[in-house]
């Protein structure tokens, strides 16, 4: 089945340059947008793995094609602290990013277990950390040991969600091969805090939310289970959650990747969520600080199920360019990537509640970019071959909208506006040796609007 359609002339759009200087302009995956779509945050890498060399965050505006420095570092240096990956609230001025240990130096750089979330209030210029950080025993209930990343907040604001990385555990590992840092997801309650328990300084500090962790995890799965070793690249289910088998509502929920092993012993990645329960003092009240040997516990009343089986598939497991999940405003749908029958990767979807697989593109090529959902869930972005593409989800049908020109190059981060349809996204422009990555932008609200 080929539903694609090889014309961009239906369309009638123009690709906007909104950043031309020559460093970089990184855009986060998601949520890049300001509430009201007038804005872009960003950080200045010109390599998505510099975070740790990066000193600045910049807010865009797209009309004026303005740029304006919102935080920097004084003491920036190759090996810290740095800041990026940069997301906008969903109702406030305010933004969360990356950001190093501020003691960062040659002998302790930037790392990720040495990272935690700052939260911006871009109206009064305060920045706060996120997370209460507390490597030292015994650990603080409610805080973390490690470094968190990859924020995202919920539809309300009032959650942030985060991967994260143990300092304690990857500091035992160094002495005892059967304890391991493994990759988790979290999540912060901004609701309350964790108070410090001990001395303050550049790695044990107090925040302005409550963490917990929401996967488990563990070093040696048993094939053939639900055991995760590796849980990552999470989303929040729907605006408002989704609706159980029963019909009740679950007003909470997390998908994410999880890493199991099969029955022959090999590692695939399936998709998973963890329902939260409607109130933060479900969760709060069964918070500890874990062990020099253990994570923090996962509250009893958060429950992880395992949603897709792939074993039997002729290509197991989630696969394709790395993804962030994403769901449908209305919870109904998880989309993932994977390979079909052909073994071309394309865009699936699962329901919360768990199922059929259901097949959403029907490309004949792989995506090279990670994908986005427009925020009424009814249209896909991606790239290839540094084109982009737009999928209609109803339909199944993809349409080529924009090919790139020969001078841009590296895709990325394509991000889909709050309330309408327009896209932002990064490309890298000049020659190979003095490329810098450039902000981009779409306006199909022409060609969109009465589809």
């Amino acid at each position: 089945m080929n539903t694609e359609s090889d014309s961009n002339t239906l369309l009638e759009i123009e690709e906007l340059q909104l950043t031309n200087e020559a460093k970089g302009h990184f855009l986060n995956q998601r949520q890049a947008f300001s509430p009201d779509d007038r804005l872009l945050v960003l950080d200045n890498r010109n390599d998505d793995s510099k975070i740790g060399e990066n000193a600045f965050i910049q807010v865009l505006d797209i009309k004026k094609k303005e740029l304006k420095t919102v935080y920097h570092l004084d003491n920036q240096s190759q090996f810290g602290p740095g800041v990026g990956a940069v997301s906008f609230h969903p109702s406030e001025q305010k933004i969360v990013f990356i950001h190093g240990l501020k003691d960062a130096n040659q002998n302790k750089p930037y790392d990720l277990i040495r990272r935690f979330g700052m939260e911006l209030n871009l109206d009064s210029g305060k920045a706060t950390p996120l997370e209460t950080r507390d490597v030292v025993e015994p650990y603080t209930p409610g805080s973390l040991r490690g470094g968190s990343h990859a924020y995202s907040y919920s539809a309300d604001g009032h959650w942030i969600s985060y991967t994260y990385n143990d300092e304690v555990l990857a500091h035992q590992a160094t002495q005892d091969s059967t304890i391991q840092d493994l990759r988790t997801v979290g999540v912060f309650w901004n609701g309350n805090h964790a108070k410090l328990q001990g001395t303050t300084d550049a790695a044990n500090f107090q925040g302005t939310s409550l963490a917990f962790l929401i996967a488990e995890v563990t070093p040696q799965p048993k094939a053939g289970s639900d055991e995760i070793k590796k849980a990552y690249e999470e989303c929040w289910v729907g605006v408002t959650g989704y609706r159980k088998s029963n019909g009740n509502s679950q007003q909470r929920a997390v998908a994410y990747l999880g890493d199991v092993v099969n029955e022959a012993g090999e590692l695939v990645t399936e998709v998973f969520i963890s329902d939260l329960p409607n109130t933060a003092q479900e969760i709060e009240k069964y918070l500890d600080g874990g062990s020099k040997t253990h994570l923090p516990s996962i509250p009893p009343t958060i429950k992880q199920r395992r949603l897709t089986y792939t074993s039997e598939s002729k290509y197991p497991g989630v696969f394709g360019p790395r993804q962030w999940l994403r769901s449908s405003p209305d919870g109904s749908a998880i989309y993932f990537y994977k390979r079909d029958i052909h073994g071309i990767v394309q865009v699936f979807s699962i329901a919360p509640t768990g199922g059929e697989i259901k097949q959403v593109t029907f490309n004949s090529f792989s995506p090279e970019t990670s994908f986005a959902l427009s925020f009424d869930g009814k249209y896909l972005a991606y790239g290839a071959s540094e084109n982009i593409y737009i999928t209609d989800v109803s339909k199944g049908i993809t349409h080529l909208i924009l090919e790139a020109k020969s001078s841009q190059t590296q895709l990325s981060n394509i991000n889909w506006s709050n309330s309408g349809y327009q896209l932002a996204y990064n490309r890298k422009v000049g020659a190979s040796d003095e490329s810098y990555y450039q902000v981009f932008f779409l306006d199909l609200s022409k060609s969109f609007k009465n589809r």
